[in-house]
């Protein structure tokens, strides 16, 4: 052992003999140039200073996008007011809106229902008016940031979108039915499930903008999670679950915003006193427990009594799902996104002891209970929203079809063109640095997630 560290010590001393610098010398920046024996005395927090100063200086210099090498690397396209100027001159050249192959990247359907398999891979121009007024409970968030950052309001058409519409299409129009019986299984429920940003909410926004433009009526939840977080909670003695008042009130703000009309012309079938409980910031009303419902009362007014009085809230919305079931004058769909989170715990929890709680599952809320299931014969879609990660469930869940559940894919390659030749499009992309070879490294690189996909292409080189 002492043999190596003797060699070690011999070398050093022939190096300082030689005149080459050492280790320890080395260490020390070149723009002091001070011996180890000065370096104290000479080295003060002044002197500190006025070296960071100088270097922030030099840092600022090569971060300022003023400076000459700064402005060479920017992509002036990319420059979010001169891309609106150019995009809007863009809207004058027709020739731009070439998809792959020559295409047209547009499709000159002009809504959801007049969409065919021809219209696959391509564009569908929407106006946020339209999408406000058509989806009042709220866009989806993947939807909003492809709006924003392709600075248009389109959407592209695919395959798996036409063919879960066609599903539920065939459900109401038993003729569409393949009279063979060689077609795809038609089914009353189903859950989408896939990986993350796969597409599945902008589907399911889709799916109901359809079915409303159908003249359906549908109860749309964009965000299931809500169901089960935040707000106030208690336990109805009554129904011996939990009441959110908070959520049920919202929930039928909701419904009303692009059913009223609809709803006012629908009966009121069931007649039995609906449980009442806490209001938020009300408490419970004094000396009543149950509110009835006058016959020939309307889904209009059953709405607007849990909205009058937030004690009747929950168990107006209960209500409501038993009475949706006995509607038989228009088709009624169900639609629930973040559809995961009502299969795990809430945000809420039970006092067990003075120093300890239990955790309330989804399940033993009242809203959640009364429409979690799928165990029925009325047409309902969850999907799945791993954003809101809830943990690995399990294949077979509970109240739900054990054919229920598909996987939505991510974007197939012939998927891809179309969209990188949307950016390209819509100037996320330089014109001189777009390839086939580009454009399929990064649907490689992001394995068809959509979201990477669309934070990637403008780093083409």
């Amino acid at each position: 052992m002492l043999r190596p560290l003797l060699r070690a010590a011999a070398a050093a001393s022939t190096t300082a003999a030689k005149g080459l610098p050492n280790i320890s010398t080395m260490l020390i920046p070149a723009t002091t140039k001070l011996s180890s024996a000065n370096y104290s005395t000479k080295t003060t927090k002044a002197s500190l200073s006025k070296a960071k100063k100088s270097n922030s200086k030099s840092n600022a210099k090569a971060d300022d996008p003023s400076s000459a090498a700064s402005t060479d690397i920017r992509d002036p396209d990319l420059d979010e007011d001169v891309r609106a100027r150019h995009l809007a001159e863009d809207e004058k050249d027709s020739s731009l809106d070439v998809g792959p192959n020559g295409r047209p990247l547009f499709t000159s359907a002009t809504s959801l229902s007049q969409l065919t398999r021809k219209d696959s891979n391509s564009y569908m121009k929407f106006s946020m008016e339209e999408l406000n007024a058509v989806l009042p409970e709220g866009l989806p968030v993947g939807m909003v940031k492809e709006f924003g950052e392709s600075k248009r309001t389109a959407l592209l058409v695919r395959q798996s979108f036409l063919d879960l519409r066609d599903n539920f299409r065939r459900v109401v129009d038993p003729p569409l039915r393949s009279s063979d019986g060689k077609g795809p299984k038609v089914r009353k429920q189903i859950v989408l499930d896939g990986l993350v940003s796969c597409g599945k909410s902008i589907a399911l926004a889709m799916l109901v903008h359809w079915a409303r433009d159908e003249g359906w009526l549908v109860f749309y939840v964009p965000k299931g999670r809500d169901w089960t977080h935040g707000g106030f909670f208690y336990k109805n003695p009554q129904t011996n679950l939990w009441d959110t008042p908070v959520q049920a009130v919202n929930t039928l703000q909701d419904f009303l915003k692009c059913n009223e009309s609809c709803l006012q012309q629908l009966q009121c079938q069931i007649f039995d006193p609906i449980p009442l409980g806490e209001g938020a910031g009300v408490g419970m009303m004094k000396g009543v427990d149950s509110m009835a419902m006058p016959e020939g009362s309307t889904l209009y007014d059953l709405i607007q009594t849990g909205l009058t009085y937030s004690q009747a809230a929950v168990g107006v919305v209960v209500r409501l799902r038993k009475e949706l079931s006995l509607v038989k004058d228009i088709p009624v769909l169900i639609a629930i996104d973040q559809y995961n989170n009502w299969f795990t715990f809430s945000d809420y929890e039970e006092p067990v002891t003075v120093r300890s709680c239990k955790p309330i599952h989804a399940r033993e809320l009242a809203t959640v209970n009364a429409f979690r299931s799928m165990m029925h014969n009325d047409m309902m879609v969850g999907a799945f929203s791993h954003s809101t990660a809830v943990g690995k469930l399990r294949k077979d869940l509970p109240d739900v079809p054990a054919d229920a559940r598909i996987n939505f894919p991510r974007y197939s390659l012939d998927e891809a063109a179309s969209v990188c030749h949307y950016y390209l499009r819509q100037r996320l992309i330089r014109r001189e640095v777009f390839s086939e070879e580009s454009w399929k490294k990064v649907y490689f690189l992001s394995n068809g997630n959509g979201s990477e996909m669309r934070w990637l292409v403008p780093l083409m080189r």
